[in-house]
């Protein structure tokens, strides 16, 4: 994973390209100008013999860390992630999903391990109660979050301790009523951001700001000890239903945005319904 950076100007993403219902199991080209975003509701999942399925797809050490989780929704959400992010992966080549590997670097970020043949695929994941997302590209860096509006805890307090200062002046600039849902979307951004850079909270969510002033479109700035380019990131926010925020960070070759395709499945099935976010 990858001075001064001033802020870059207004990006006008374009649409989101939806594909119609498929299999999971279908061969899906992903090419270098595109983000492949997959996205699953755990809560559809309940046939056991599908449950079962799953399980057979894990590592023995997978299935140790899903047996930590104290709660049964926690375990399922751990249980349809590894199930998802092992068949999107072998959706773009002829791996099987139980074959995949995967190793972390020092700050926690997974990735797939190295292996003879396998296409330069980078992926990220992010869930919440109701949602689980995997971004693939190939070989760029992807970060995803994506966060339950309606869950309980602070917002405006968090922002006023680890937010830029200019996006805390942004935030309390807001009417009250509208000051959580921009949170959400610092907040996301912000996660998406980190996660593609690959090293979490070790980068200060003060040292890079968003810029949210005009509608539909994100543009950021940089501290200048994060020595980074704000042309070198295409950022998108969704809300892809009325309880969750979801933003997406790719890292891209040029000024031209890559395009993002959104599929809605369940992991060795049939995928459902898609939407437009």
């Amino acid at each position: 994973m990858t001075a001064v950076a001033c802020a870059a100007g207004p990006r006008r993403l374009p649409r989101p390209l939806m594909d119609g219902p498929r299999a999971l199991g279908d061969s899906w080209p992903l090419s270098a100008r595109e983000v492949h975003l997959w996205y699953v509701v755990p809560e559809e999942v309940d046939d056991p013999a599908l449950v079962a399925r799953y399980h057979a797809l894990m590592t023995t050490d997978e299935g140790a860390q899903q047996r930590r989780f104290y709660f049964e929704r926690d375990r399922h959400r751990y249980l349809v992630t590894r199930a998802l992010v092992r068949t999107v992966l072998s959706s773009y080549c002829g791996l099987p999903p139980a074959s995949w590997r995967f190793e972390k670097n020092e700050w926690g970020r997974p990735s797939i391990a190295p292996s003879a043949g396998l296409p330069r695929l980078h992926f990220n994941l992010s869930h919440t109660d109701g949602m689980i997302l995997c971004a693939v590209t190939e070989g760029r860096d992807v970060g995803v979050d994506v966060e339950d509006t309606g869950r309980r805890g602070e917002t405006v307090a968090i922002a006023d301790r680890y937010f830029s200062p200019s996006e805390v002046r942004a935030l309390h600039a807001l009417p009250a009523p509208e000051q959580r849902r921009r949170f959400f979307e610092y907040w996301t951004l912000k996660e998406s951001y980190i996660k593609a850079r690959g090293m979490g909270l070790a980068i200060p969510l003060e040292q890079f700001s968003f810029h949210l002033d005009d509608p539909g479109a994100v543009a950021i700035s940089f501290d200048p000890r994060l020595a980074d380019r704000p042309s070198a990131w295409q950022f998108r926010l969704f809300p892809p239903t009325a309880r969750h925020q979801v933003a997406l960070a790719v890292r891209r070759p040029d000024a031209e945005d890559l395009a993002i395709r959104i599929r809605r499945t369940v992991p060795l099935a049939s995928s459902g319904p898609d939407e437009r976010w």
